[in-house]
């Protein structure tokens, strides 16, 4: 009997993916029809079918919503079903398939080789940003096109794109989850998602990308209806949490320089190193600008450039304004928050709706924008948003401050298992931004909590590697090594490739070793100055307070990890 393949989509329900996929195996081997199967969703993936399988096969099945990579088809027969109706007969479903001679229309074929430029970018641009451009890389030279791709993220742009291969380019494709300025690729064809699309179907985004992109007006800074400068068709639907991604992205380094620097002001003067007494030594100096300076911009860094992700150029002056009277205002990052969309929908409603003669529109972004935006902003944060929003970060500033027993354990728990949920994600990323902002309010007792729990699940994976041997194959237990490392430095997305591979069991194994961390740390009382660096700003005196417990976090959920996932996985085969 031919050989079928089938594609089931959850969405952001992934255990209805799950449900409808093992439906559909039972359906199919009470058939005797042989099945190759991939699921997508929430919380679920990472059994994409193989070339070999979709190159025997001669018919798909599409379940579901949301991007099944159906380029990946060709001219295969398609049909395309609710997970509803498998969910309620598989059998029904399968039967009517295999009989069916109706076919969907096939993907078009963009045929002959195309020169691709690409543009990937995360809110830390350490893992997702060089993973998404290996995806883009691998799945364009398996398709025979040719491919540049440039990396941005916290440290700026690796591996720039160059005007001339720009120019020379058949189309542009960009996987970000922050904002990417467009200026540069004005009347080229351009393509625009996120970095787990990169990662997760990097031949199924491309070719979704040849048949989607539209080309990029020809904008001057400003964004205008006419000639929008930012979001392609494909980016409309990115919304608020890509806005705020992007300020936390802008904001990190001011947070990683400033807490290090005060880390290293305690390190070279003693926990008085910042008292007034102690002016003119280099500890006293060294805490000036990590405080003083560094910390000092991170609610304008932040608030700046939400409204440029919102509004482009014109935004970052009223954003920045909007955020430093939010500082002033005791208002701290929840202010900034709020400064940066007011600024950023204040000034792009602004920018659509104000008309001025072709002489005149120069004005708009140096001037009648920055002005008016900017007033507009102020004004808001100053008689309707500052004191409110204050209240509310004094009072959860105290509470946070205050946190002890059970509190603690909870908050430990969540901010934890959130960490080792999605390796980076928008969970992942929700709860380190939410640290972050905290640590520059002078809260440093969650950030342990995030840091501990982000270590633990590579390094759980690590450790289980090398307890339970057979539950890997040969390349995982290699990848073993990595991770580990990758652990060491708190970077969590090390352990994705293994959570793709069997989610349903590693991914509880880790969300139960980060959540008992943060507990750990939480209730111990366990702090941390410093946003980032894993082990290696551990020994620096001062950074961490009550450091053995810390330790102690950190092994308790590593084994925790490691054991149950050594427990939990089959025999590799």
């Amino acid at each position: 009997m031919a050989q079928m393949l089938a594609v089931v989509g959850g969405g952001d329900l992934g255990t209805h993916a799950v449900l409808a996929g093992e439906a559909l195996r039972q359906a199919a081997a009470r058939l005797g029809q042989a099945l190759d199967l991939e699921l997508r969703g929430k919380g679920v993936g990472g059994n994409p079918l193989a070339e070999s399988a979709i190159a025997r096969g001669d018919s798909v099945l599409l379940i579901g919503e949301g991007d099944l990579g159906e380029g990946r088809f060709g001219t295969m027969r398609k049909v395309r079903i609710g997970i509803e109706e498998v969910l309620t007969d598989a059998d029904s479903v399968l039967g009517r398939f295999l009989t069916d001679s109706d076919t969907a229309p096939a993907a078009p074929d963009a045929g002959g080789r195309m020169r691709i430029v690409a543009v990937t970018s995360c809110p830390t641009g350490i893992a997702h940003t060089f993973m998404a451009a290996e995806g883009i890389q691998a799945a364009a030279q398996a398709l025979g096109h040719e491919v540049r791709v440039e990396t941005q993220g916290s440290v700026g742009a690796r591996d720039a794109l160059t005007a001339t291969e720009i120019a020379s380019a058949d189309i542009v494709l960009i996987a970000a989850d922050t904002g990417v300025d467009r200026s540069r690729f004005s009347g080229k064809r351009l393509y625009a998602t996120n970095t787990k699309a990169a990662i997760r179907d990097g031949k199924g985004l491309i070719a979704t990308a040849l048949a989607e992109a539209q080309v990029q007006g020809q904008g001057h800074g400003a964004e205008t209806e006419e000639t929008p400068s930012r979001p392609a068709a494909a980016e409309s639907r990115a919304g608020a949490y890509k806005h705020l991604m992007t300020g936390v992205s802008f904001m990190l380094p001011f947070v990683v320089a400033g807490g290090l620097l005060i880390a290293l002001a305690f390190a070279v003067g003693g926990i008085d190193a910042m008292k007034p007494d102690h002016a003119g030594s280099l500890g006293y100096a060294l805490g000036e600008i990590g405080a003083k300076a560094a910390f000092a911009l991170i609610v304008p860094a932040l608030a700046g450039y939400i409204a440029y992700s919102i509004a482009d150029r014109p935004g970052i002056a009223p954003g920045m304004i909007g955020g430093m009277l939010a500082a002033n205002l005791q208002a701290g990052f929840l202010g900034g928050i709020a400064a940066g969309f007011i600024a950023g929908y204040v000034t792009r409603f602004l920018n659509r709706h104000i008309r001025l003669h072709r002489n005149l529109e120069g004005l708009k972004p140096v001037l009648i924008l920055p002005l008016l935006a900017t007033t507009i902003t102020g004004l808001m944060m100053i008689y309707v948003v500052g004191v409110p929003v204050a209240a509310i970060l004094a009072g959860l500033t105290d509470w946070l401050k205050g946190m002890q027993g059970a509190s603690a354990l909870v908050l430990g728990l969540i901010l934890g298992g959130m960490m080792a949920v999605d390796m980076g994600g928008p969970i992942n990323k929700a709860a380190y931004a939410s640290a972050a902002a905290l640590l520059s309010s002078g809260v440093d007792a969650p950030m342990a909590a995030v840091m501990l729990g982000g270590m633990t699940p590579p390094l759980g994976i690590a450790l289980a590697t090398r307890l339970f041997p057979n539950r890997f194959s040969q390349p995982e237990r290699e990848a073993g090594g990595a991770a580990a490392v990758l652990g060491a430095a708190f970077i969590t997305e090390g352990a994705i490739p293994f959570a793709a591979a069997d989610p349903l069991r590693v991914i509880p194994s880790m969300v139960a070793g980060s959540a008992l961390a943060g507990a750990i740390a939480l209730t111990a009382g366990v702090t941390l100055k410093v946003p980032h660096g894993g082990l290696f700003v551990l020994p620096i005196p001062n950074a961490v307070t009550n450091l053995p417990w810390a330790v102690i976090a950190l092994v308790a959920g590593t084994v925790v990890t490691g054991l149950m996932v050594g427990l939990l996985k089959k025999r590799s085969a």
